[in-house]
């Protein structure tokens, strides 16, 4: 992020926005983690990045935030103290290891008027959004693949499922209903019914490359949503969202993509046994905390 940002041909729509410090707090507690926080520190400063020693060092001469600690755990905490300051923020996938703490997140920036973001870069796949707009007609269903290596500190399909998970729902549209997994060690089998009888599919890998794709069935063409055009196209929605102070996602769209994720586990811990998305119920407890 900080070699897109800090360039010094910068593309315009990052619309002059620079990384200035950065509190190198990764996970203490899963594996790699801390070798690959200490190599970043040192290379960041190549970039003018300041090495900061906390968050409230961050935020003394910032205007904006990311979180990018790739333990979901830590998000609610690292939000809470950025949310406190008054600073927008964007927080990398996951939003967080659980829908609780999801939703308290987007809640807390609601209940104190403080902008919020938060994205898979696979959002932003080049024909998402042409696919979104209707250029291809309605979508009638989707095939969606992608690696969901597991880390024992999250929900699995939370670690990095998501970003297969986000592409589905994405494409597929709000509103999913049920969910069924078929779950090995090498394999995810994800499928989720939507109204109007759609079915959309998430195949996770374990095994083999590591790549994304699928086919995206419409009324006039049947097509992939990539290709993958790296973070580029999330940077700059980051940008637009620090300038406007408006998420291009929904709080209730993120929440049915944790509410769908939460009741994928369900399913796997009820071998394969179809469950209802309970989405209501976690859009409810998010105006309840943001009303508050």
């Amino acid at each position: 992020f900080a070699k897109a940002f800090n360039a010094a041909d910068a593309a315009p729509a990052l619309r002059g926005y620079k990384i200035v410090s950065a509190y190198p707090y990764g996970s203490r507690m899963i594996p790699g983690a801390g070798e690959k926080i200490a190599a970043n520190s040192v290379a960041i400063r190549q970039y003018g990045v300041q090495v900061a020693d906390s968050i409230a060092d961050v935020l003394q001469v910032s205007d904006a935030v990311m979180i990018l600690t790739n333990d979901g755990r830590l998000h609610l905490q690292q939000a809470e103290e950025v949310i406190s300051a008054g600073k927008p923020v964007f927080v990398d996938k996951p939003l967080a290891a659980g829908i609780d703490d999801a939703v308290a997140i987007l809640a807390m920036a609601a209940r104190r008027k403080v902008p919020v973001f938060s994205a898979s870069s696979l959002r932003y796949m080049q024909q998402v959004e042409p696919i979104r707009a209707g250029v291809y007609g309605n979508v009638l269903g989707a095939d969606i693949y992608g690696p969901a290596p597991i880390e024992p500190s999250h929900p699995d399909l939370f670690w990095y499922g998501i970003h297969g998970i986000e592409t589905l729902c994405t494409v597929m549209g709000p509103g999913c209903i049920s969910v069924a997994r078929l779950y090995t060690d090498s394999t995810d089998i994800v499928a989720g019914c939507w109204p109007g009888d759609r079915v959309g599919v998430f195949r996770g890998t374990r095994t083999g490359v590591y790549e994304y794709g699928g086919t995206v069935f419409c009324e006039k063409q049947d097509l992939s949503p990539g290709p993958y055009r790296g973070y580029g196209p999330l940077l700059e929605a980051i940008a637009a969202f620090f300038d406007t102070g408006t998420s291009p996602v929904a709080p209730a769209t993120t929440i049915e993509i944790y509410a769908l994720m939460t009741a994928a586990g369900d399913s796997r811990s009820r071998r394969g046994a179809t469950v209802v998305l309970d989405t209501s119920k976690y859009i409810d407890r998010y105006h309840e905390l943001a009303n508050r």
